[in-house]
């Protein structure tokens, strides 16, 4: 089946193209734009589209028509705006090989880098959530995991720690024909050097002290799956021959046994240090790093893709609600301020103060002022609260009669009349002047008596005499300032 059309009224044109896309090896009918659309439609889209631009009516009307299908317009440059449609380039006549073969690149970009309803399905939406972004970066990532997984290509994932390395892994495994098998993770830097053999090969009875039965080891258990294998820069040297034997044989032993077992595992590797500079250092092997390096996928440091880190936050704060019940917000200069952080943990150290935040401040607004110290790159607006007189006035009723009810928004008088005449005349043995008294002047002269009295015992330190008066050292400070009360 042809690949290419081409779509022209002028023979000469057509027989032209049809020359230098055959030197190319390439497929192609031609047609006139009067059976253009149908055959476009039975077809179901081609990988490129040469459509004569000298009937630039025609030319627009089509390309309009198929917005999935790339175009190239030939003769003339006065159609659409490749920049804006799906008009990918144009080519002016004669017709050069070089030329040709750079719209039909174009051609294949557009069409591999399309959206499509196939890579949104809930599963791979699912799978890949842990990569959530909209960068360039992660949006690569995203790719080279769906072009390997299919395949039985070992794959080498590289970056920082924190940058999801294993999350990579995971999604290779379950996008692959081996996602029914098992997905087998070992930490190569975890397990001692002379314990890491039993591990990924099992052992014998008997086969060392203490060994007081058979034990499968990792490869066996990732039979028919995939196992994964942490930080193999810190394998030691001996194990990275055993393992090179592994990878070339497809066999392997039990420590301790002499019967060979059969491998079917898929070999997903990754690390955080520069391979290469260890082959240098005669740290790591040269011919495993070739073994395994067969398709590396480079997992970004999160500093280079900080647009990502809104979506990730809002991801986070999605999966830890689910498990906590508890949700949290951030405000915009909160979200700038995390932007600017260079994140040298990466996304787990963002995992981290996600979950930090959402202990201390559940189901509330996050602002600037409310992240730790180090996340605080831009300046934040402090607030502090200008409470009413009638508010203050309740505390320090609250605080004279030793009332530790809750006021909230009741009437002031109502609050004056929930104390008895015992506790209004507590604070003093003074009786009721026959001709009455200023209740508000009175209490006003007693406050100010109490705080001069707490200062003086406490040497003036505002904070001791607040909690001699068992009220907030804020509270004492604003009634300080209200009463013109200082030590002078």
């Amino acid at each position: 089946m042809s690949n290419i059309l081409i779509i022209s009224e002028l023979l000469e044109r057509s027989n032209n193209l049809k020359t230098v896309l055959s030197f190319l090896g390439e497929e192609c009918l031609s047609v006139g734009f009067s059976d253009a659309i149908n055959k476009i439609k039975d077809y179901q889209g081609f990988d490129a589209v040469l459509v004569d631009g000298d009937s630039i009516e025609l030319a627009e009307d089509l390309v309009s028509k198929f917005p999935a299908q790339p175009f190239v317009v030939v003769g003339a440059n006065g159609v659409g705006n490749p920049a804006k449609t799906n008009i990918v380039g144009h080519l002016a006549e004669p017709i050069t090989y070089p030329e040709l073969t750079q719209m039909l690149h174009r051609c294949q970009e557009y069409l591999r880098q399309r959206p499509s309803p196939k890579t949104s399905t809930a599963n791979k939406t699912r799978l890949f959530r842990s990569l959530v972004g909209k960068s360039e970066q992660i949006q690569a990532v995203r790719h080279l995991i769906e072009q390997v997984a299919p395949t039985e290509a070992n794959v080498l994932v590289l970056g920082e720690s924190g940058t999801g390395k294993e999350v990579v892994a995971r999604n290779v495994h379950f996008l692959s024909n081996r996602k029914d098998g098992p997905f087998i993770p070992v930490n190569c830097g975890a397990i001692p050097g002379e314990l890491l053999e039993s591990e990924l090969f099992g052992h014998e009875k008997g086969a060392f002290t203490g060994a007081i039965s058979s034990r499968k080891g990792r490869f066996e258990l990732a039979e028919g799956g995939t196992l994964f294998l942490d930080e193999i820069g810190d394998m030691p040297l001996q194990m990275q021959v055993k393992l090179l034997r592994v990878l070339q044989e497809r066999t392997y032993e039990r420590v301790g046994g002499t019967k060979p077992i059969k491998c079917d595992v898929r070999i997903i590797a990754a690390t955080h240090r520069e391979l290469e500079n260890l082959i240098a250092d005669g740290k790591f092997r040269e011919d495993l790093y070739y073994r395994l390096n067969v398709f590396p996928i480079e997992s970004p440091a999160l500093r280079d893709r900080k647009e990502d880190i809104p979506l990730l936050l809002q991801e986070l704060v999605s999966r830890l609600e689910r498990e906590n019940a508890h949700s949290i917000r951030f405000t915009e200069s909160s979200l700038s301020s995390l932007i600017e952080h260079l994140w040298p943990g990466n996304v787990r150290e963002l995992s981290n103060l996600v979950e930090r935040l959402l202990i201390l401040f559940p189901n509330q607004v996050v602002d600037v002022a409310d992240l730790p110290i180090k996340y605080q790159h831009v300046d934040a607006d402090p607030f502090q609260p200008d409470y009413p007189e009638e508010l203050l006035e309740r505390e320090a009723l609250n605080a004279l009669f030793g009332d530790n009810s809750e006021f909230n928004n009741e009437p002031m008088d109502d609050v004056q009349e929930g104390f008895t005449s015992q506790e209004m005349a507590a604070p003093s043995s003074t009786s009721l002047p026959s001709d009455g008294l200023n209740l508000k002047e009175y209490l006003s002269d007693l406050e100010i008596s109490l705080i001069s009295q707490a200062l003086d015992q406490q040497d003036w330190v505002v904070a001791r005499a607040a909690e001699a008066l068992g009220m907030r050292r804020t509270t004492l400070v604003e009634k300080m300032r209200k009463y013109d009360i200082n030590k002078d």
